[in-house]
């Protein structure tokens, strides 16, 4: 055998076995006399050591010919390590080697493979293959692999089916871009790759499967960010005859479970919060719930006193930072270009400093006297030492800006701690948002997301604010400001159906092109049903208090698209586009 043991596996009640290890020469320490490798697999790292006085010149021979990254097999025995050390779990022994075999040789790789690693991330993700021996990013990839076991322990015991949905399927106008693969046996058409399952779980729910999930390649064809890539995977579910109330019930206890079954954490109830009131408390549809810092509106207490940047703005809205008084000019003047950049948009930032002593100071204090800021800093329940932080404008537009501010101070103040995990169900969303340019709606989850009971009457208004108002029954798993799961209670009446899709601008004949085979599936008997889909890459990410997506896809693209280490996309062969009616684009 290639080897007896791990190299994670020996202690120091196995002094004087003679055991068998392989790995990869993780480092190597030369002192002439003595000698030192570092072996290491994926379960660990054993040292291993020579010693002229008792190693055979010939096996010395060998191991000082040994570089980084050679594949060894080392025989020998298990002894007490001299100078120990806690920094691993096997720092207590080593092998003195009898016999060392050169299983594979290495070019000298062109950056260090170790968890703090000299290598960029471009130069990293071409060799991928390099990379993936590092101790944090296999740590990643084997959570991600314990995340998907104990998903799908969960939903099995839950009574879930797992059903494999095609890759190969027909493209839709809505949603982001598709990416079409054409088809050789059906010259000039095209298949789609799928965004998500969706109509597929919906019609397994027609077919009497009452409990699905996958954990599935999705595919879109978008710009990307670092909780983006053109392929990613959904823990993807539907539920028959069920509300919304059963919905979050059972995808609520699959989050506490995956919590506590893979990092021991127990999670409290959920609570839950309208689109409404996030949006007006905090500025997002997915609040960071790990700090304050919630909104006030001052439009009322900053208005009428002639300063014209107030008194012309749709809102006034503030945040309170706690600490904060104390910042210098220079510190204020940088949050103000902070928020002016084009990223946030904002035209300028008003200040209003309570310091400690009582006093209070402002960058508009000219225009307003102490008795006015006093009034607005009771408003946001600051307390001495705090800063008030303002912007205005129109009152979406303002609301995104002081979201991103309120983030970024969260940031700068360490109040958004990795391990600290709070969740929230976002409920209650519009069931469709205007789009200017494209002067339409569109629907803000998906085209089969079922409107309220209670609005579906507003569907045949031809007022633009009564079909805004609708609310859709839809609802989103945020985590720590990050929306990790989506899903709602879907349309399952033919009619309904192209109601909305008639409010989405589809003419019946576009409707019946697109969605025909669904809306024929609805007249055979569609249960009510629901469902939800998480991303289940930002879960893990989000879940090790990481930023990206990236470190737990084993093979991801870079924010261009590009799979460094195979060099894809590339061209093909003029043969190949021949035989599917294309031609080259030059």
């Amino acid at each position: 055998m290639y080897r007896t043991h791990t190299c994670n596996q020996l202690r120091l009640a196995d002094a004087g076995k003679t055991v068998t290890l392989a790995g990869w020469a993780a480092t190597i320490r030369d002192k002439g006399g003595l000698l030192w490798i570092d072996l290491r697999d994926r379960y660990g790292i054993t040292q291993l050591v020579f010693d002229e006085n008792y190693t055979a010149p010939e096996l010395f021979a060998v191991a000082r010919s040994v570089g980084r990254e050679f594949v060894l097999q080392a025989s020998g025995t298990v002894i007490e390590r001299a100078a120990k050390t806690t920094k691993i779990p096997t720092g207590e022994i080593e092998i003195k080697v009898s016999e060392l075999k050169i299983l594979n040789k290495a070019k000298t790789p062109p950056f260090t493979i170790q968890d703090d690693t000299d290598g960029g991330d471009e130069l990293r993700m071409k060799y991928r293959y390099l990379d993936l021996r590092r101790n944090a990013v296999q740590q990643n990839i084997l959570f991600r692999s314990k995340l998907a076991i104990e998903t799908r322990k969960y939903l099995s015991e839950q009574g879930f089916a797992e059903i494999e949905t095609p890759f190969l399927i027909k493209s839709t106008p809505e949603g982001a871009r598709d990416f079409v693969v054409p088809s050789r046996m059906n010259p000039g058409q095209f298949y789609a790759l799928p965004q998500s399952p969706q109509t597929f779980k919906q019609i397994l729910m027609v077919a009497g499967f009452d409990r699905y999930f996958q954990i599935v390649k999705c595919f879109r064809d978008e710009d990307l960010r670092a909780d983006r890539q053109p392929e990613f995977t959904q823990i993807d579910c539907e539920m028959a005859f069920v509300h919304q109330e059963d919905i979050l019930n059972t995808f609520e206890g699959l989050t506490k479970y995956l919590f506590q079954s893979v990092l021991g954490l127990d999670l409290p109830d959920f609570p839950r919060m309208t689109y409404d009131e996030a949006m007006r408390r905090f500025g997002s549809d997915k609040p960071d719930l790990r700090f304050g810092m919630e909104f006030t509106d001052l439009t009322a207490a900053a208005q009428g006193k002639g300063f014209q940047v107030f008194d012309s703005a749709e809102s006034v809205l503030g945040i309170c930072a706690p600490g904060c008084a104390e910042y210098s000019r220079k510190q204020i003047d940088e949050l103000t270009e902070w928020v002016k950049r084009p990223q946030i948009g904002a035209r300028g930032l008003v200040y209003v400093k309570y310091d400690a002593d009582g006093s209070i100071k402002s960058s508009v204090d000219k225009f307003y006297s102490a008795d006015d800021l006093k009034t607005w800093l009771d408003e946001c329940g600051a307390q001495p030492g705090d800063m008030l932080l303002l912007l205005c404008g129109e009152t979406e537009k303002t609301r995104k800006q002081l979201s991103e501010l309120r983030l970024e101070m969260g940031a700068r103040l360490n109040l958004r701690q990795p391990g600290d995990f709070k969740p929230l169900w976002v409920l209650d969303f519009p069931l469709l948002e205007w789009d200017e340019d494209a002067n339409r709606f569109f629907a803000m989850h998906h085209p089969f997301t079922s409107p309220k009971q209670a609005d579906i009457p507003k569907m045949d208004s031809d007022d633009q604010a009564t079909l805004k108002s609708m609310r859709a029954d839809a609802y989103d798993l945020v985590l720590n400001g990050v929306e990790i799961g989506g899903g709602s209670i879907r349309i399952h009446d033919r009619d309904l159906q192209s109601r909305n899709f008639r409010l989405l601008g589809f003419t019946p004949e576009q409707a019946e092109a697109q969605f025909g085979f669904l809306l024929g599936a609805f007249e055979y008997g569609a249960p009510p049903h629901g469902g939800i889909a998480f991303g289940f890459d930002r879960l893990a990410a989000v879940m090790n208090g990481a930023n990206s997506i990236r470190d737990f896809i084993a093979f991801p693209k870079n924010n261009m698209g590009r799979d460094m280490m195979i060099d894809a996309p590339s061209a093909v062969d003029q043969g190949q586009l021949d035989e599917l009616g294309l031609k080259m684009v030059e």
